[in-house]
């Protein structure tokens, strides 16, 4: 899937953890599952505990954390 696409995954509402990135306007961070993944959790763990996470979503993550290291201002 096109970065464009994974990035559209990530949204943002000021209501929702005070307008941190979050996948598809769920409250979950993407920096908790960039967290997750740090700690060593694998993506068929974390999408088990989540059951309407989907892999792209995963993948949107690690794009955007891409692209913010990269100082890539299309985040």
């Amino acid at each position: 899937m096109a970065e464009q696409l994974l990035l559209r995954r990530i949204t943002y509402n000021p209501k929702i953890y005070g307008g941190k990135p979050v996948i598809r306007g769920r409250r979950l961070a993407v920096e908790h599952v960039l967290g997750m993944l740090a700690a060593g959790d694998t993506p068929e763990t974390i999408l088990q505990g989540y059951s309407w996470l989907e892999p792209e979503d995963i993948q949107a993550c690690l794009v955007y954390a891409r692209r913010l290291v990269g100082h890539d201002s299309s985040c």
